[in-house]
């Protein structure tokens, strides 16, 4: 007999019209069904089956899970291939993250203000992938060896804003930057039409920083630099550059560049070894002051000049060939020593910069007022 239940079923389905039909059931084709969970048969019905509305399959399950275990290998290799890509990119951003500086932790230190980098003195240009040209060479945006990409990350963590000056500076032309910086200006063996400091570049720039600016002058050795025309504007402040050879370095033989730092002194409150190679000399006069000197002579100096700040180094020491920690030779700590010395030059800046008597002069924008 076939079970009331079925019957019950019959009687139900056989009222309702096909698209009500919810429910498929399959069994094997075979009269007799054992399922997993039973150790009794079922009986097979195939025509009852069909009577009550059911379809019927002759498939047996292992034809019907057939298709699905040949995918099963393709899946596996699949999710292998999947794991091993995630893995890859997960050990190449842990390597990233120990082998190049990451950008330090935020301050607020110079918010509000910005560091100005010369592109008129020192110009030079050269041919990108696109065929365009760009400039290069102390640069913001250079991430090769002779780029200020990571000088311009020290800034950039006390909020400081970067710019770039392409003209010839003036006192309009600097009045939104608190801080200014040329370095290593042109000679014709590295741009064929440089751009050399001019007497009235000097006055200008004396002018701005006398309002309360700060500039930073990073030369360089004799040989790759001009050194005449920039003391036309350093001479100013009582600090000349001697276009003299310092600190030689041949090759791998490293120690002539070496520059031992001690520590505790007016710029650098912890020990380093910088890394100097090939600079020219300073020499001082009047008001002007040293702030870091080795066995070869003056390294950094300084001036007071109005309410601003003269700050001159023999090298432009922070680019990132000597900044880039993956570099091992020579052992130096420029990365270190950088942000320290930058974070220094931040506290150069005046903090209260009151609006120039000269109506034809722009006061410099300034940082609020510290609170004690």
């Amino acid at each position: 007999m076939f079970p009331d239940e079925l019957k019950t079923a019959s009687s139900i389905h056989s009222n309702a019209s096909h698209e009500q039909k919810e429910s498929t059931i399959r069994y094997s084709g075979a009269s007799m069904y054992k399922p997993a969970d039973t150790a009794t048969p079922l009986l097979v019905n195939k025509n009852r089956l069909a009577d009550v509305g059911y379809s019927y399959c002759s498939a047996t399950p292992a034809q019907m899970i057939a298709p699905f275990h040949s995918r099963v290998p393709q899946a596996a290799k699949a999710f292998r291939d999947s794991l091993s890509l995630a893995l890859f990119i997960v050990l190449c951003v842990a390597f990233a993250s120990q082998a190049w500086p990451q950008q330090l932790p935020a301050s607020s230190a110079a918010r509000g203000e910005t560091v100005m980098l010369d592109a008129w003195f020192n110009s030079q240009q050269r041919r990108n992938t696109a065929g365009q040209e760009e400039y290069f060479h102390y640069k913001w945006n250079d991430d090769s060896d002779s780029g200020f990409s990571l000088f311009g990350q020290m800034f950039a963590s006390h909020g400081a804003t970067l710019d770039t000056l392409y003209q010839a500076p003036t006192l309009k032309r600097l009045s939104g930057a608190q801080f200014y910086i040329i370095v290593s200006p042109d000679i014709p063996a590295k741009n064929p039409q440089p751009h050399y400091v001019q007497p009235q570049d000097a006055n200008q720039v004396a002018e701005w920083v006398k309002q309360g600016g700060v500039l930073l002058l990073m030369e360089n050795d004799p040989a790759n630099a001009d050194i005449s025309h920039l003391n036309l504007m350093a001479d100013r402040f009582g600090i000349h550059f001697d276009e003299v050879l310092k600190r030689h370095v041949i090759g791998d033989q490293f120690a002539p560049g070496l520059i031992p730092v001690a520590g505790g002194g007016p710029v650098f409150q912890h020990s380093y070894t910088l890394y100097m190679k090939d600079t020219c000399a300073i020499s001082l006069k009047g008001a002007a002051k040293p702030l870091l000197e080795d066995k070869a002579g003056i390294v950094m100096a300084t001036a007071k000049y109005g309410k601003g700040t003269v700050v001159a180094v023999v090298d432009p020491w922070l680019y990132n060939e000597y900044t880039d920690p993956r570099k091992l030779l020579p052992r130096q700590d420029n990365y270190a020593a950088g942000k320290e010395f930058v974070s220094w030059l931040l506290k150069q800046a005046q903090h209260d910069i009151s609006l120039a008597t000269d109506p034809h002069s722009m006061a410099i924008p300034t940082r609020a007022k510290d609170s004690q």
